[in-house]
């Protein structure tokens, strides 16, 4: 569940007066499930989110359904060590504050930095199996296609963002720097002229390009005819995806392609 799921969440649940306890790792140490900020929200009959699963959080969850049903009012904050207390191996330490969901405490919630943001070209088999993966991690994504009959009729996570427009490769300079891209269209001119483009930018973080070996070559023979500065294109990920990882399904493409968009964003930081 996305941050922005579980704010929405929050909000539902506040509009319809249903009572419920925020937990919140406010603090960790060393090896945890989840780091300083991650928030899941308890009902008596209903959880959303997570703070690490196991034995931790059915404590946690026992925990704040007992102060709900006393009715507290004051922040509990609860210093635990992993190992000592709930023989976990784990071995780091944290502590979880449990408060009422209130208007108040929801209006402190931080806005979370996105793990990456993504112009992702192409709303064909591939881009939309990328999408549904996305749709439970934090990040911000572009969807750029031309055919607006591509698109799915079904609503699209609030962190994602359709675009038909022409020409496609105008958005390449709206992008913040630092952008994640993949290119995945119906066209191979199409993906030349969006990838010429990403390439020549150069301040990108990942440029993925779906191929094969052969198309790689074929494009980087062009970019160099063109005059495309050469650590750009040394830059260039085609094919896309982690290795390892065989099957041409759009499926299996998009675990592939997204693990190795959360390689790359990872060891950015």
């Amino acid at each position: 569940m996305t941050f922005a799921t579980l704010r929405a969440t929050a909000q539902a649940w506040l509009a319809a007066g249903r009572p419920a306890m925020e937990v919140q790792v406010l603090e960790h140490r060393g090896s945890v499930p989840r780091e300083a900020g991650t928030r899941m929200l308890v009902a008596a009959d209903a959880v959303a989110g997570t703070v690490g699963g196991g034995h931790l959080e059915w404590l946690a969850i026992e925990r704040a359904r007992r102060q709900l049903a006393e009715g507290a009012t004051a922040v509990d904050d609860w210093a635990v060590a992993l190992g000592p207390s709930l023989g976990q191996c784990c071995g780091g330490a944290l502590v979880l504050r449990t408060q009422p969901l209130t208007a108040a405490s929801l209006a402190a919630w931080p806005e979370p930095r996105p793990r990456f943001v993504l112009q992702l070209y192409g709303a064909g088999h591939v881009g939309r199996a990328i999408v549904r993966l996305l749709a439970g991690i934090d990040c911000r994504v572009q969807w750029i296609d031309e055919r607006e009959a591509e698109f799915p009729a079904e609503p699209l996570p609030e962190h994602v963002t359709k675009l038909c427009v022409e020409p496609v490769e105008a958005e390449v300079d709206a992008a913040p720097p630092g952008t994640c891209y993949l290119v995945l269209t119906h066209s191979h001119d199409l993906d030349l002229r969006i990838t010429e483009a990403i390439l020549r930018r150069g301040d990108f973080a990942y440029c993925g390009l779906i191929g094969s070996k052969t198309k790689r070559a074929r494009f980087i023979h062009r970019f160099e005819q063109r005059g495309v500065p050469a650590a750009a294109i040394a830059r260039l990920t085609c094919p896309i995806g982690v290795p390892g990882i065989a099957g041409k399904e759009p499926e299996v493409l998009a675990i592939a392609v997204v693990a190795q968009l959360l390689q790359v964003t990872g060891a950015a930081d």
